[in-house]
């Protein structure tokens, strides 16, 4: 039990630490005002196009590595699918996202089994005691349905199969092949503001941000996918 809180403060110390860091890191260089102005957001836009024009492969690779601490650390996944599409655009931010986050998951999952596997269970396991039996049946495939479906927080689901034994390899690639629908929908919206603000030399109204055909087909393919998510969620927590 002693073991078990000190690993969970060290987590939370290094969450904790990479936030701070990162907006320690912005503060420090820029106030408030500027950050929330839409001049500012413009011109760090244009900063990051002309970026990722000559150094793709280097920012990528940074990407990577913050979404794999990033994720590591319990972060939240949809504001870094957002970034990625903003910054990168839908195909490399998806490619540069679904790295990062399946590292990171994957990472996540591996020091949870070592060190927490125990706690988790004592925690878990009665709650989702009939997913233990799917699980023994085909555990790739009900991975990959358990990631598709959600249902569950982000940062629960990369440590909850620690409950179920799964390999590390069946963790990896279910990650990576689950998430990709629901992060390309979140990418696609990031990269649409990206077009907007770039067509745009003046803040858009809400209005021009919905009536956009790149924010409200990804929009509408999202909440299409939500729905259809809510239904297999349904059928696979409850059977």
């Amino acid at each position: 039990m002693v073991k078990s809180k000190k690993i969970k403060l060290f987590i939370g110390l290094f969450y904790v630490s990479l936030v701070s860091l990162f907006l320690y890191l912005i503060f420090t260089k820029f106030t408030f005002q500027e950050i929330t102005s839409y001049e500012f957001i413009k011109n760090n836009r244009d900063y990051f196009y002309q970026l990722r024009q000559s150094n793709l492969l280097l920012i990528g690779l940074m990407f990577i590595l913050f979404a794999t601490l990033w994720v590591f650390a319990a972060g939240f996944g949809s504001p870094l699918a957002l970034f990625a599409g903003f910054i990168f655009g839908k195909w490399f931010g998806l490619l540069f996202a679904i790295i990062g986050m399946t590292f990171g998951a994957t990472l996540l999952y591996i020091f949870a089994n070592y060190f927490l596997k125990e706690m988790i269970r004592d925690k878990f396991l009665n709650r989702f005691k009939k997913l233990e039996e799917k699980f023994k049946k085909s555990e790739f495939i009900y991975l990959l349905i358990y990631r598709f479906v959600g249902g569950i927080p982000f940062q629960i689901q990369n440590v909850l199969p620690c409950i179920f034994d799964v390999k590390v390899i069946n963790f990896f690639w279910s990650t990576f092949l689950g998430m990709i629908p629901s992060l390309f929908l979140i990418i696609s919206i990031g990269s649409g503001l990206e077009e907007i603000i770039d067509k745009n030399l003046e803040a858009p109204s809400v209005i021009d941000l919905l009536t956009s055909p790149s924010i409200y087909i990804p929009m509408i393919a999202f909440f299409v996918l939500l729905a259809i998510t809510i239904f297999f969620r349904k059928i696979f927590y409850k059977n």
